[in-house]
Parts: C-alpha cells; sequence; structure tokens
C-alpha cells in the first residue's frame, strides 16, 4: 500500500515536529512513526467499511419503503441492484475485513451514522446512480465499475466526510491520495474468486520498505548535527533565518540517504526531495534545495563518499 515517497513525507513530519532538544533518536520516536504509518491502514479501512455501510443503509431504506402506508409500487418491488451489487457483497461477506475492524475498534460508522447517511443521500440523488440501475448488465464486472466510481466520485470527494476524518486523525489529511489510489487498484483489479487475503494488502510492499523507514529516521536523526553542519558550509551566504526549518529537515533526510542507502539512486533521492520541497515548503525552496543537494553530490562525489551498488548505480 505503501510507496517510499510517502514514508519518506512521515518521516519528514515527525522530524519536523520534534524540539531540537529531543533529537536524540529512542524507541518511543521509533513507535510514533510507525504508529503514524499504522494509522493509514485504519483509514483504509474505514474507507471500505464505509460503503459496506452504505449497502447496509440501502437495504434498510428498501425495507422502510416497503412498509409504508401508501407504498408505490416502486416502493414494494424496489430495484435491487445496488443492495445485490456483487463487489459490495463480496466485501461485506470478507472475514478478515470483519476481524480487522473489529481488532482495530474501528466501529466509527455505527457511531457517527450521519456520515454513512450523508454519502447515501448523494448517492442515490447522483446520475451515476440512476444509470446503474437502469442498465440492463447485470454481472461482477458492471458491478465492480460501479463501486469505482462510487469510491471515487462519491466518497472521494464528500468534503463533510472528509473533514470529518481529519478532525478524528490530522495525519490523514496527508494519506488520503495514497489511500485512495490504493483503494481504486485494489477494486479495479479484484474478480469475484479474489482469495479474501487479497482485500486486505500489506501495509509495506516488502521487508525492505519497513526497514527503509526505520533506518532512515535513525540515521537521520543520529546525525542531524552532523548533516547540519554539512548543510552551513554549502549556505554559507545564506541568512540562516531566511532558510525553511522543513527545508533543514528535507536536506538531512537527502544527506542521509546519499551516505546509508547504497541501493538508491542519487537521482531518485533528489528528485524525491525536490518534490516534498515543492508541496511542502516555500515557493521557492525546491530550487534551493536542488542547488544544496547538486554542491553537496558534487562535493561527495569528489571525496568519494557516496557508494552506491546495485540498481543504486543507475544515475
Amino acid at each position: 500500500m505503501l510507496n517510499r515517497r510517502h514514508i519518506r513525507l512521515k518521516i519528514m513530519q515527525l522530524i519536523y515536529a520534534l524540539k531540537i532538544s529531543d533529537f536524540n533518536y529512542d524507541k518511543d520516536i521509533n513507535h510514533q512513526l510507525f504508529k503514524s504509518l499504522e494509522d493509514i491502514y485504519d483509514l483504509y479501512l474505514i474507507l471500505i467499511s464505509l460503503m459496506i455501510e452504505v449497502q447496509i443503509k440501502a437495504e434498510s431504506y428498501l425495507k422502510i419503503a416497503q412498509k409504508k402506508h401508501l407504498a408505490t409500487s416502486d416502493d414494494i418491488n424496489p430495484n435491487k441492484k445496488f443492495i445485490n451489487n456483487r463487489m459490495l457483497l463480496l466485501l461485506r461477506s470478507n472475514k478478515l475485513i470483519e476481524g480487522e475492524l473489529k481488532k482495530r475498534k474501528l466501529n466509527v460508522w455505527k457511531l457517527d451514522n450521519e456520515y454513512v447517511d450523508a454519502v447515501f443521500d448523494d448517492l442515490i440523488k447522483s446520475d451515476l446512480y440512476s444509470d446503474y440501475l437502469s442498465d440492463s448488465t447485470n454481472d461482477f464486472n458492471s458491478d465492480k465499475i460501479f463501486i469505482v466510481s462510487f469510491f471515487k466520485k462519491i466518497v472521494a470527494t464528500n468534503e463533510k466526510l472528509y473533514n470529518y476524518l481529519e478532525d478524528k486523525n490530522i495525519t490523514w489529511s496527508d494519506d488520503f491520495p495514497v489511500v485512495n489510489t490504493s483503494i481504486v487498484k485494489m477494486l479495479n483489479k479484484s474478480n469475484d474468486d479474489s482469495p479474501v487475503s487479497y482485500f486486505i494488502p500489506t501495509l509495506f510492499k516488502d521487508s525492505d520498505d519497513k526497514k527503509f523507514a526505520g533506518d532512515l529516521l535513525k540515521l537521520t536523526i543520529d546525525n542531524f548535527k552532523t548533516y547540519n553542519e554539512e548543510i552551513s558550509k554549502k549556505t554559507a551566504n545564506w541568512d540562516p533565518d531566511r532558510i525553511a526549518n522543513i527545508d533543514y529537515v528535507i536536506l538531512n533526510l537527502a544527506i542521509s540517504e546519499f551516505l546509508n542507502f547504497p541501493t538508491i539512486p542519487v537521482k531518485v533521492t533528489i528528485n524525491e526531495y525536490i518534490e516534498l520541497s515543492k508541496e511542502y515548503s516555500t515557493p521557492k525552496s525546491n530550487v534551493f534545495v536542488n542547488g544544496i543537494l547538486d554542491a553537496i553530490v558534487k562535493d561527495y562525489s569528489k571525496n568519494s563518499l557516496i557508494i552506491k551498488e546495485g540498481r543504486g548505480l543507475v544515475e
């Protein structure tokens, strides 16, 4: 689910939030990082469970309509295509999803069901919903295509829902894009005989990514003073007060990757941190970060301090 850019972002945010006096690596800081990363998985499960709850809401809605005193023919014989949607029923019957929700105590929609109502109302008022019900095609693939559109056009764009989720966990504001992308990819690649484990993806792509997260955090904090001294040499003509604090963190992380991660190409590191500076620092930070990193790489290369191996050799 996670990509390395998002891992870098989480480490950058954690280090930026630390007080200078706290710049000693310990287990608590490591725990904070992995708790923040694990919270992303909670967001994934919460959004999956929201779609399930909307289907359950639709079932309840139809049953109530059938019992109305002046029920119409549509109320008595409703279109059940959505409540029979095969994609949602597959998710709903998944015992691993159910187990993870219980284990993590993510029963948020039972407590705050007004957000389920809001998404349900947006759905049934949409052209997407009416077009789906009127379409004579009725198979797993068409159900899946509809649910992907439902998620992208109704769930992912619901401002009230996202404000609510950001209030529950402020770091989720940066996690929505990676989680939304993961859910869409998961849905698109699923089929009617996908194993139950398919819908519970691993948080890290592999053990190397998990190790990368822990090592990058520790090595950057352990060497923060040393790396800052190196940065100071390359910014002698800059007023330190005009350099954004987040830029110092970004530069430290990049230096740590240059020196300690031999399989990561230099250009990959530079590009990743330039992108982070564009999104999270000042308008001109990307130019500043690029210039300083370029100078540091030239100096390190001249003194044979950057040693790359395997895919890290590819420039």
